[in-house]
This record gives C-alpha cells, structure tokens and sequence, in this order.
C-alpha cells in the first residue's frame, strides 16, 4: 500500500510566564521532532475507582491490540488531565525483560488536574528500582500507560503520542 501521509515536524512549546518583584522570571522552551508521520491522540473518559489503560508500546503492533504503538518509533508522549478540580494516579508500566510481554514492574505520580505529564522514547526509557532508592541508569522498554482514578467520579484525560 502507498501512503498519501507525508511527513511533517512537530513543535512543542513549553512557556513559563512569571513576574517576580518586577523580573521576569518565565522561560520558553522548543523541542523539533522532524518526521513525523503518525499521531495517537485522544480523550479518554476514565471511570472512577478504575483503572483505563491510555496506551500499549510494542516491538510489533500487529497483535491488533487499537491502543497498541511501535515502541521504536513513538518519539513523544503527553497525558493531560483535563479535569478542573481532581487529580489522577498516572502509572507507567515497565517491561524489564524487553521481550513485550506484560508490564513487570510500575512507577506511578499524582497527576493534578490541569496538569500534564511529557515523556520522549518508550523504548529504554524509563528504570524502577525499589532497591535502597539507588539511582537507575539501566533503562528498560515502557509497556504501557495506565490511569487510576481513586474517587468515584470520572476523569476526562487526553493523551497525545507522535511517531516517525
């Protein structure tokens, strides 16, 4: 099949403004990822008291899986929680034997309301150890993004992944 999808650059812009006893005292900040020629992007009604699986990443994406992603070509990853007022627990799965199995380990963060979480590479991207708090530097493949919502009321998440 020939593709009628031609790549494009994707610019992200991240931008503090802030006056602090009359300095500014913001910044801004541009990340380039050129060649990109697939976006994952959706909002996500995550139900209360549950957890909702927002992305897969796999060396083969074959296995029909809709929120399954190529764990080699996703080059950027955002999750956003669109609520006004509740916050949600992101967790990111990792998968330490590499071998895209399911998740073996997890490492989760409050995500506020309004607030984003950005993250480049899935692949040897992220490393968990509980072990004496020690620092990490042997990355392993992320298997998945999952959201928990710990109050009985939905929350709106949107998500947005960029690949080459």
């Amino acid at each position: 099949m020939a593709t009628t999808i031609t790549n494009a650059t994707l610019t992200v812009t991240l931008k503090e403004s802030i006056t602090l006893n009359g300095a500014n005292m913001g910044g801004t900040n541009t990340l380039t990822i050129a060649n990109v020629d697939e976006i994952f992007k959706r909002i996500v009604t995550c139900p209360g008291n549950s957890e909702t699986t927002l992305a897969h990443f796999h060396s083969s994406v074959a296995d029909g899986t809709l929120s399954a992603l190529d764990i080699d070509d996703v080059k950027y990853i955002r999750v956003t929680n669109k609520d006004n007022s509740q916050s949600c627990v992101l967790s990111l799965q990792s998968d330490v034997g590499e071998d895209d199995s399911s998740a073996d380990e997890s490492a989760s963060l409050l995500l506020e309301a309004g607030k984003s979480f950005i993250m480049g590479v899935p692949n040897d991207g992220i490393g968990i150890s509980d072990a004496n708090a020690n620092l990490v530097t042997d990355l392993v493949d992320l298997e998945s993004i999952v959201i928990f919502t710990s109050s009985s009321d939905a929350v709106d998440v949107e998500v947005f992944i960029a690949s080459t």
